[in-house]
């Protein structure tokens, strides 16, 4: 199975970056992990937040295979323990399911459409945090993920 994330927008921090970069690297050891940014829409101005989605999502769905398994990572989803994290993704490999999408909308979430084709939500946390930084955390929790299916020692009980 691949994963692959999903992402509105570059990254402006270098330091967000470099730290994604780093939990992905360390992430292809164990999966085949793809980090894929989707440009910001240009000329935004005239657009409302409603329209801003349904771009925003044309753009998500276009990077779509219908063999795909879409989970959105939104608010409103489903949470997860890094246990059960990682049980989750162990059943998503044993089903031979060839690509997971995991996806981060841009800074009015997703629109319908996006909504209408996912597979399911996931959330991190009830807290909210920028679409930049959820980048690096989320990487992160799929690398733990792998080290707890592989009973490394990376996560404590």
């Amino acid at each position: 199975m691949q994963i692959k994330l999903l992402a509105i927008g570059k990254t402006d921090q270098s330091s967000i970056r470099d730290l994604s970069q780093e939990y992905e690297n360390r992430l292809n050891h164990y999966i085949k992990f793809s980090f894929e940014i989707i440009p910001d829409l240009k000329k935004t101005k005239g657009l409302d937040e409603n329209q801003q989605k349904e771009k925003e999502g044309d753009l998500i769905l276009s990077k779509l295979e219908p063999s795909d398994m879409l989970i959105l990572l939104d608010e409103k989803g489903k949470e997860y323990g890094s246990v059960d994290f990682s049980f989750f993704l162990q059943k998503k490999m044993n089903s031979g399911l060839k690509q997971l999408i995991f996806v981060i909308g841009g800074p009015y979430g997703f629109s319908e459409s996006v909504y209408q084709r996912a597979n399911g939500k996931l959330s991190l946390s009830k807290m909210t945090f920028s679409h930049q930084m959820i980048r690096p955390f989320f990487i992160e929790q799929l690398y733990r993920a792998m080290t707890i299916l592989r009973n490394e020692p990376y996560h404590h009980k």
